[in-house]
């Protein structure tokens, strides 16, 4: 038998490891494995979704991952893959936080084997395929327990209730399985309506062990008596001790009624013909009323016994007879039904409509015997037609005026899409604030590109001094009036936390403990990543927090390079919106006159070329380092011009923000290294 095939999505950025563990996995002979690589977080999630592997190996230490988040993201993307994260520390501690965090396993990179880590990723699928096995068969013995129509109960030899299932409670009229057990202590007194029920079933136990279709009057928990029949076997122990009965019960108050009524059917069904508003009469096969009730001797004017025995001909005018016998004539020769309606005039001169049904009459031996007619009055149908059909055009009438309404509702979010541009500054501040645009220590440049009318992307600059300037960008999960409106919230309370603006990480982590206040019941969670930074312009120093965001470029011109900007632990941290409890480091890097710092939400690289190949974070870096030269709107354009290019015309799929911050000088009279 060959061995088994499993498919492993990997999520590693580091090229080197990749091809040092592929070999691994080709040199057992225990499986065969398919791996499919990811270089980024976000590219995994979305080959999770396209491929659905058998197990996932990820990178704990994934460049646009957030650690431990990783793991409780990949597994909300699909909770039935086992998740074995990859790591270079030997930390009990580490590895401990990992499977408390959901994953199957911690492999320790430097300690992979061909055999470990292929035993490692067999045992990570079969336990969870049992596990997940597991939970499907409890899940499916709970769904028919619950769920079967029959009430199923467990009864203590002493009369309480020890497991009930809904439909039991539901029988007993109780809201829950739970209140019956409560309410029910002694079923022999507030079960049974009979005295001496209990005990005839106990009896019946003792000898039998089993009882079937023992039917009971019961009452309900509103007093209501109802029939029950039940079907019951004792439980004993090895030893034959009595532990507890256990059966099923069935309302059979509607059998029962039904007994009743079918030995009543004649009487009932006479009554139910003679009450009935309806005409109704019977004919033989030639034309002769064998029936009528009450009503239909009322409408011909004439008792029933002058009715029997006639014909059409001696209760109707000759025009009716004859339209009545053809009539007659087709049910008895083709064995249908027919139905029609028919309009007569009233004495009163106003049109009154009836509508006629005639069906065959036939015996056991399915030979027809004559026929029924049944008529009754619809002109106030008639009328009530009527009456649809204006409501119809009134209908018509407020569709129109619905669509006006749409256009309406489209010219108000062509203004919301306004007041969110509006949000976003068209007016920089200078540094110092005395200083003309053209002569502002640090200047500012952005592009946005929302997907739809409005969008989730959004960034503010903050002037905190002459010598400080706070930039804060972010990007809502999603796009559209939703994300709008979360944008807008975000811009208030960066506007209310400004007091904290200098300090990054204090400044994220509040923003973040508040958004989470403010979500709380919104029904799903709205996830915002953010990057804030506060540019020093007396010493360059460049103090900045990341939620979750992607990394963005410093451009050190005068050196010609392009560094990222990462937090120094090298660890991401959560988006904000998910835990009030998550916490920002600050970072701090130097930068000198003539760097820019260049700031995007994702929309900006995950973007495809008409084959669906994904542009890489390193690919736009690529574009931003040629691109280096340029100053203002011209290096955003020139990122930009990159990217399309790679799209040939597909264009971005996301909400896009590009922001550029450009250092023209330093303040080198506040600087102590001036000198």
């Amino acid at each position: 038998m060959s061995p088994p095939n499993y498919q492993v999505l990997l999520i590693e950025h580091d090229a080197d490891f990749v091809q040092y563990l592929r070999p691994m996995l080709g040199q057992t002979k225990a499986a065969a494995f398919d791996v499919s690589e990811a270089t980024t977080l976000s590219e995994g999630a979305r080959r999770l979704l396209e491929l659905r592997p058998d197990v996932v190996l990820v990178d704990l230490a994934i460049p646009d991952g957030a650690g431990l988040q990783n793991i409780p993201l990949l597994q909300f993307l699909n909770p039935t893959i086992p998740v074995l994260v990859l790591g270079r520390m030997d930390d009990e501690t580490l590895a401990l936080e990992v499977i408390h965090a959901g994953a199957a396993d911690y492999l320790i990179t430097t300690q992979l084997t061909p055999p470990f880590l292929s035993r490692a990723i067999i045992y990570a699928i079969e336990r969870h395929r049992h596990e997940n096995a597991l939970i499907a068969a409890e899940q499916k013995f709970h769904g028919i327990f619950e769920h079967i129509v029959e009430g199923v109960f467990q009864t203590s030899p002493d009369g309480h209730f020890l497991l009930a299932n809904v439909a039991l409670a539901r029988i007993y009229g109780y809201a829950s399985a739970e209140e019956l057990a409560a309410s029910v202590t002694d079923i022999a007194r507030k079960l049974y309506v009979q005295p001496g029920r209990r005990a005839e079933f106990i009896r019946l136990m003792q000898e039998h062990d089993t009882v079937t279709d023992f039917q009971s009057q019961i009452y309900r928990k509103n007093g209501e008596i109802i029939w029950i029949t039940e079907n019951v076997r004792a439980a004993r122990s090895p030893g034959g001790e009595l532990l507890h009965y256990e059966g099923t019960v069935e309302d059979i108050t509607a059998s029962k009624v039904v007994a009743e009524r079918l030995r009543d059917s004649e009487h009932l069904y006479h009554s139910l013909v003679e009450n009935l508003p309806q005409n109704i009469f019977r004919k033989d096969l030639e034309g002769r009323f064998t029936f009528a009730n009450q009503r239909f001797c009322q409408t011909v004017g004439l008792p029933l016994e002058k009715i029997l025995d006639r014909t059409d001909a001696d209760l109707f005018p000759a025009e009716l007879a004859d339209k009545y016998r053809g009539d007659d004539r087709r049910v008895l020769q083709g064995g249908e039904p027919i139905e029609a309606v028919e309009t007569h005039r009233a004495p009163g001169g106003e049109m009154i409509y009836v509508q006629v049904v005639k069906t065959p009459l036939r015996d056991a031996a399915q030979a027809i015997t004559g026929l029924q007619g049944i008529f009754w009055d619809i002109t106030a149908k008639k009328r009530a037609e009527d009456q649809l059909q204006a409501a119809n055009a009134e209908l018509d009438r407020h569709r129109r005026e619905l669509e006006s309404q749409n256009e309406e509702l489209q010219k108000d979010l062509r203004m919301a899409c306004e007041f969110q541009q509006n949000l976003l500054p068209d007016i920089y501040p200078c540094f110092p604030s005395a200083a003309p645009a053209n002569a502002s220590r640090v200047r500012f440049h952005h592009r946005y590109l929302p997907n739809e009318a409005v969008g989730g992307d959004y960034f503010s600059v903050l002037p905190l001094s002459d010598d400080e300037a706070g930039i804060f960008l972010c990007d809502v999960m999603g796009h559209g009036v939703r994300a709008a409106l979360v944008t807008a919230m975000i811009s208030g309370l960066v506007e209310q936390l400004k007091p904290l603006a200098t300090d990054p990480g204090k400044f994220l982590t509040r923003l973040n403990r508040d958004l989470c206040t403010m979500l709380r019941n919104s029904g799903s969670p709205i996830l915002t990543t953010a990057f804030y930074l506060v540019a020093d312009l007396r010493t360059g120093a460049i103090r900045f927090a990341n939620a979750g965001h992607p990394r963005p470029f410093l451009l050190r011109r005068q050196a010609g390079q392009l560094t990222l900007m990462a937090n120094q632990d090298g660890k991401g941290r959560a988006a904000l919106g998910l835990s009030a409890r998550t916490s920002y480091p600050t970072t701090e890097l130097t930068a000198a006159a003539d760097d820019a710092v260049l700031l995007f939400t994702d929309g900006l690289f995950e973007v495809e070329d008409p084959n669906h190949t994904l542009y890489t974070v390193e690919e736009l870096q690529e574009a931003a380092r040629k691109a280096m030269a340029f100053h203002g709107g011209e290096l955003i354009n020139a990122v930009l011009q990159e990217v399309q290019r790679f799209t040939l015309g597909c264009g971005f799929s996301d909400d896009v923000c590009v922001l550029a911050m450009e250092i023209a000088e330093l303040n080198q009279s506040a600087n102590p290294s001036a000198a």
